[in-house]
């Protein structure tokens, strides 16, 4: 009988400078209750974002200190390389403070990051603002010097690529913005919104992400009228663009709930998590953005102010849906109804964020 590894036991590896600890891995078969790894940062790293690219490589960036981290592993997160600076030494300056806040990976292996910094309050000068973001070409030891993607204040960054080489980064400055490169990230188009029609909730996020048609999904919270749902635009390589209400529970609420969520790419469509009213839901997607049945799935998680939250979708149809709350990481499994698969699952983690993926053998892996 085929063996492959166990993935219910806790992986903990050390993420930190040149230090690196093997994993422990025992061996099982794979099934609906033993198909997640959970590897654990050292000296309180706080993971952001997760990617495997097409070549199996494992890609992971997390905050420590006062900047964000890179670290990649090639075989299933048994051991990791040395981590790499995302912010080169010149750019770093005493109280400031660079975040990560994602990172997508281009078909040539190209890594972009996005960032941003603490600027807005201790006000140095000659400090990149607003969108800060840098890039690590293939075979490259280091990111290029951080510049200043946008040049003005704003919040909620998301950076995605596709097959194709083209990148976009989307955020909020009272209005939903997003910058295009079709060149790999080497020049990106001048700011734009994205529909000026559209209301976001300027203290939430946005989370972009192509699909596998080549179609750029980007989620996000109206605030219209204070209703603060969730709204998936799907935009076309021609440029054509539709928008979908996908959250099926309503929020009337007069501020900001400060809410952060999470969409990621299917084999035909999306997947999408959020908040509502402090509850996380879920929902399975077409390609066009449209909710397929049964529609919203209410999980048992529960968020805080701008906690982490993680959807995935593998192959076989399996969801599995990840939400920070209260210094502990949370999951759940769900088959293709939309019915648990196994018990819930939790562990302590550092800081409000979540990273997780899908892996080329289906098994999610989690960074707490």
């Amino acid at each position: 009988m085929l063996k492959r590894p166990r993935l219910d036991t806790v992986a903990r590896l050390a993420l930190c400078g040149a230090v690196i600890l093997p994993a422990f891995i025992a061996t099982a078969e794979i099934g609906p209750a033993n198909r997640v790894l959970i590897i654990h940062t050292l000296k309180r790293g706080e993971p952001v974002d997760a990617k495997m690219s097409t070549d199996g490589t494992i890609h992971l960036l997390y905050n420590s200190g006062d900047i964000p981290y890179y670290v990649t592993s090639t075989d299933h997160g048994a051991s990791f390389a040395t981590p790499i600076s995302v912010v080169n030494k010149e750019a770093r300056r005493s109280g400031l403070v660079f975040d990560g806040w994602g990172i997508a990976v281009g078909k040539d292996g190209t890594v972009h990051a996005a960032m941003s910094t603490n600027n807005w309050k201790i006000k140095l000068s000659d400090v990149p603002e607003g969108f800060v973001y840098a890039k690590l070409a293939p075979g490259a030891k280091s990111f290029t010097p951080v510049t200043s993607l946008n040049k003005r204040p704003s919040e909620g960054f998301s950076i995605a690529t596709d097959s194709e080489g083209n990148v976009a980064a989307t955020w909020l400055a009272d209005k939903l913005f997003v910058n295009f490169s079709r060149d790999g990230g080497r020049t990106f188009t001048p700011n734009a919104e994205l529909n000026p029609a559209y209301d976001p909730c300027n203290c939430c996020t946005t989370h972009a992400v192509y699909g596998t048609d080549g179609k750029l999904a980007v989620l996000y919270r109206e605030e219209t009228n204070n209703q603060r749902d969730m709204y998936l635009v799907v935009l076309d390589k021609n440029g054509g663009q539709s928008r979908t209400r996908v959250s099926g529970t309503l929020w009337n609420i007069n501020g900001c709930p400060m809410t952060y969520y999470s969409i990621s790419a299917t084999k035909d469509g999306y997947i999408a998590a959020w908040p509502t009213k402090g509850e996380i839901y879920f929902t399975r997607l077409d390609g066009h953005g449209y909710v397929l049945p049964p529609g919203e799935i209410k999980t048992p998680g529960r968020s805080g102010m701008r906690t982490g939250i993680v959807a995935l979708g593998a192959p076989d149809g399996t969801a599995f849906i990840v939400w920070k709350h209260q210094d502990e990481l949370n999951w759940q499994l769900y088959d293709q109804q939309g019915h648990p698969q196994g018990a819930l699952g939790s562990t302590k983690s550092a800081g409000k964020g979540a990273a997780a993926l899908v892996d080329d053998h289906g098994r999610f892996i989690v960074f707490a």
